[in-house]
């Protein structure tokens, strides 16, 4: 099997050959060496020998005409009076849809999400907009009926009895949390899967109904349900084992093993939810399978650790502060149209808040989705077609499938 499969896009046959009938065509795992597909598909470089010339006599000018290219796809300079910036630099890339099939900036991938905000934003609004909404109602209903109260914590424990109060408050948030958590993940699995097609049609050019996305995304929501199910219990595993020995102990001594351990632990979860931050777009894009996706976005990230790490902390904080833009309205009209949660609010007690303040900050919390579940997930997936292209010349397997002139596979 073949760990470096071509592009395909949604509809396509397996990139590696599996299920196809055919053997898998072996692709280049790296820039460097897609450099022989690259010439191949190129233009003769242009010839240049002087003419004869008759002896005393200079060499004749050229003819008139536009210059001929010269080898490297670089240019003469224009006639006097001409436009000195055309001509002059390596061709500009091909942009059949929402980004330049070249390696991509941090504004470019950004940028890249947003346009396919606007080109496809029949399809993306309708699908944000209907996941937000049934999972915020739900996420209400829990709220209101399900989750238990806090329970109390004394300032004046120490030790044992400490550690045994953060381990009580720290199930009982998990508890608080797990309902939010399922909703959230099943919200994540839709929009995850369809607007992956979305972006992988978007950087073609090319038109994507909410129907076709979906049908194209239907037979990989099993596979991405287990994906989505393993990265939290993996992340919630590393972190109970850095907090379980500390645990044991039980004491003063404990309780700073246990912060130590879990410092740690917050720290190599980090870095392996960056390391299969691609698994998502892998598993979609190229039918890999669970295991193979983990392992693709594993190989994809590697050198380029930090980078993918610093875009992705960049999309967080950017979601981050659009949702509390959206909500702080939202949250401060909640809190003075309910006038019980206001009251308490105002007493200094604990807040009770009622239906009016779940409802109007249930709107806030829909409208803030619907705009930041988009780019969460297109940065994402261009930042998967970014390291392909960096690592696999796959903008040259984009451009043909855009049927760019100029792009023709050999032979056709």
């Amino acid at each position: 099997m073949n760990d470096s499969p071509g592009w395909a896009t949604p509809g396509s046959a397996p990139s590696d050959g599996e299920d196809s009938g055919t053997p898998g065509q072996p692709e280049p795992s790296d820039r460097a060496r897609a450099s022989s597909q690259w010439s191949r598909n190129q233009p003769p470089a242009g010839q240049w020998s002087p003419p004869a010339a008759t002896p005393g006599q200079g060499t004749p000018p050229p003819p008139p005409g536009p210059p001929a290219p010269q080898q490297g796809g670089w240019s003469r300079p224009p006639a006097p009076g001409g436009n000195w910036n055309h001509g002059w630099g390596p061709a500009p890339a091909a942009k059949p849809g929402v980004i330049p099939l070249r390696p991509l900036g941090v504004g470019e991938i950004l940028d890249g999400a947003v346009s396919t905000m606007r080109a496809h934003w029949r399809t993306v609004l309708g699908l944000t907009l209907t996941v937000a909404v049934i999972t915020q109602i739900a996420d209400i209903l829990v709220q209101r009926y399900l989750l238990p109260d806090p329970p109390e914590i004394d300032p004046d424990a120490t030790g044992t009895e400490a550690i045994n109060q953060a381990f009580d408050s720290l199930r009982s948030s998990m508890l608080s949390l797990l309902p939010v958590g399922v909703l959230a993940l099943i919200g994540t699995l839709f929009v995850t899967a369809v607007l992956t097609v979305v972006i992988s049609r978007s950087v073609l050019g090319r038109p994507v109904t909410l129907r076709e996305a979906w049908a194209e995304a239907r037979p990989r929501l099993l596979p991405l349900l287990g994906l989505l199910v393993l990265l939290p219990l993996m992340a919630g595993a590393v972190v109970g084992i850095g907090v379980l020995p500390g645990a044991l102990i039980g004491s003063d001594a404990g309780a700073a093993l246990a912060g130590l351990g879990g410092l740690a632990a917050v720290v190599v979860v980090i870095w392996l939810l960056v390391r299969f931050s691609l698994a998502a777009p892998a598993l979609m894009l190229e039918r890999q399978g669970l295991v193979k996706s983990l392992r693709r976005s594993a190989k994809l990230v590697r050198g380029a650790w930090w980078r993918i790490f610093g875009i992705t902390l960049l999309t967080v904080l950017l979601t981050f502060i659009v949702s509390m833009i959206i909500a702080i309205p939202f949250t401060v009209i909640g809190t003075l149209v309910d006038d019980g949660g206001a009251g308490s609010l105002f007493s200094g007690s604990t807040s009770d808040f009622g239906w009016p303040f779940l409802i109007i900050t249930g709107i806030g919390a829909v409208i803030g989705s619907a705009i930041t579940y988009p780019i969460s997930a297109g940065v994402t997936a261009l930042l998967y077609v970014d390291q392909r292209i960096r690592r696999e010349a796959l903008d040259l397997d984009l451009a043909r499938a855009a049927n760019l002139p100029g792009y023709e596979t050999p032979g056709s």
